[in-house]
């Protein structure tokens, strides 16, 4: 028996001394970061960026400004001056105005319904919002030329009555609003998406009704969103070429917006006053893409701290404008209200 507690004894003693004992330190070598490249391969890839852009961006960008203004700045301003100019300039500025604020209130009550609620038809109505991103412009044109052309579904009709849609304004409206309207809705449905709809629920509990909801809460939180798909319709509705050219006749003077009106001069070999034209076109894109970086860099700091921020990380701050009679309610109330995800 002492033999044996003695074995124990030093059987306990090696393994205390073994974990008393330091450890001789591990010489791991460092491997380099898998995402980081060598300098050289940085530099190479940033010049071949910037060679690119130089030849497809910046070079062609300002050939438009040395064309335009290559017989004098008279000339330049004679170009702008002249009727069918003045008139092209007139119909982009009408199309658009019409087109975007129509295309602005379809985006924003499709992203909302497509963000807050569930329903039966969303993955159809959210597929038929891409619908203008997979189809020809030129088909779209061919569409609305088969639906009220003169030898049209309702060409006869429209006839008979004296309204005339191809070959005029309302066919350009219309096709500029096909080809337009998924841009704020697809800026605003991942926005909204990732904002949840936590704030909407609570204001909807204590007392808020729909259009307080909608103005105080939802608004608030898309602005810049918003702003951002405003912007890049407004610039595809100015610089829509192949559906327009479908559906307006290019009657000079009437039908011509400042795209179809560069084509034309640009075909007379009028090169100086087709490329004034168009660098009226390049400073509108010059003007859209700083507002849409200004835009872009709210919206990424709206979907980072709407993505921070957890989901009952605490009680929402509701506006002052929300109903007077609200109540707070107590944990069992608030855990045991009817509303589901999705639902207001």
């Amino acid at each position: 028996m002492s033999r044996q507690s003695a074995g124990h004894v030093d059987n306990a003693d090696s393994v205390k001394a073994h974990a008393v004992a330091p450890r001789a330190p591990l010489n791991i070598a460092r491997r380099p970061d898998p995402i980081t490249e060598p300098p050289l391969v940085r530099w190479i890839l940033t010049g071949i960026a910037l060679l690119f852009l130089a030849l497809f961006l910046v070079v062609p960008l300002v050939a438009v400004f040395y064309q335009a203004l290559n017989k004098g700045l008279g000339f330049y301003l004679e170009s702008l001056a002249d009727p069918d100019a003045l008139a092209a300039i007139k119909l982009t500025a009408i199309t658009a105005g019409i087109a975007v604020p129509l295309n602005l209130v379809f985006g924003l009550a499709a992203s909302w319904c497509i963000a807050k609620f569930e329903f039966r038809g969303k993955a159809l109505l959210t597929t038929l919002i891409d619908l203008p991103f997979s189809v020809s412009p030129v088909i779209s044109g061919l569409i609305y030329v088969l639906m009220f052309g003169a030898q049209g579904w309702f060409g006869p009709w429209l006839q008979a009555h004296n309204v005339q849609i191809i070959f005029a304004v309302p066919g350009i409206v219309l096709a500029t609003i096909f080809v337009t309207f998924p841009f704020v809705a697809r800026e605003l449905i991942p926005l909204m998406q990732a904002q949840g709809n936590d704030e909407e629920e609570a204001a909807h509990v204590l007392g808020a009704s729909g259009w307080q909801i909608f103005r105080r809460v939802t608004l608030p939180n898309v602005k810049w969103g918003l702003l951002y798909g405003v912007i890049l319709c407004n610039a595809r509705a100015m610089g829509e070429f192949g559906a327009v050219s479908v559906v307006s006749g290019h009657i000079r003077g009437q039908t011509d917006t400042m795209p179809l009106h560069v084509e034309i001069l640009y075909n007379e070999y009028n090169f100086s006053a087709a490329f004034a034209v168009a660098s009226v076109l390049a400073l509108l894109a010059l003007v859209t893409l700083a507002l849409k970086l200004l835009a872009e860099r709210h919206m990424s700091a709206e979907l980072s701290d709407a993505r921070d921020v957890p989901a009952h990380a605490g009680p929402v701050t509701l506006p002052s404008a929300l109903p007077s009679t609200a109540q707070p309610l107590n944990m069992q109330s608030s855990q045991q209200h009817p509303l589901k995800q999705g639902e207001l």
